[in-house]
């Protein structure tokens, strides 16, 4: 029992150390100047989905353009029926709690892009744009106008309606970066 007491609190330890190491250079990273809303994002969406149609955006990553929309679709979806897999309670009281803190207060988010959810179905490479763009649509709409009671990230734990709306969006801002404009 004391070693597990011990070993959790290395392991709390070595997290609480590197998200320190770290901050330093997060903080000097510049904060986001868009709005963290549906509607920004929809708007956002919109000037991708016209870029791309005219040949003057294209994904510089490993998933196609289908792919990042779907997988941002999912992660809406997922905060109203449930993420397949979770991160320890533990990891989501602590260093979830304070990435997701770091991350609302830049109003930027950084992450793996092309890592799936954990638990999520993978996404097929090549997929239609068109009907990706309605799921990650649809999902926002149907996330807006939800008044149940949310689920738990998978990473962050509970957040709340707002919340996950900086989430979301953040989220999709983040899979933007990977986005050249041509032209």
């Amino acid at each position: 029992m004391a070693i597990d007491h011990q070993r959790r609190n290395l392991v709390i330890g070595i997290a609480a150390g590197s998200v320190m190491l770290s901050a330093g250079g997060w903080f000097a990273i510049d904060g986001n100047d868009k709005p963290l809303t549906i509607a920004a994002a929809l708007a956002e969406l919109d000037k991708l989905l016209a870029a791309y149609a005219n040949n003057n955006a294209s994904v510089n990553g490993e998933w196609d353009l289908a792919q990042m929309l779907n997988h941002c679709a999912q992660s809406v979806e997922y905060s109203l029926s449930g993420f397949p897999e979770h991160k320890s309670d533990l990891f989501k009281h602590s260093v979830g709690a304070l990435a997701f803190t770091a991350f609302a207060a830049k109003g930027r988010m950084t992450h793996g892009l092309s890592e799936p959810i954990p638990g999520a179905p993978m996404l097929a490479a090549g997929g239609s744009v068109a009907a990706a763009a309605q799921r990650f649509k649809a999902s926002l709409a149907q996330f807006h106008s939800f008044s149940g009671m949310l689920t738990p990230h998978f990473a962050y734990g509970y957040l709340s309606k707002a919340q996950y709306e900086q989430a979301h969006v953040m989220h999709f801002y983040n899979h933007l970066t990977q986005v050249a404009h041509h032209g």
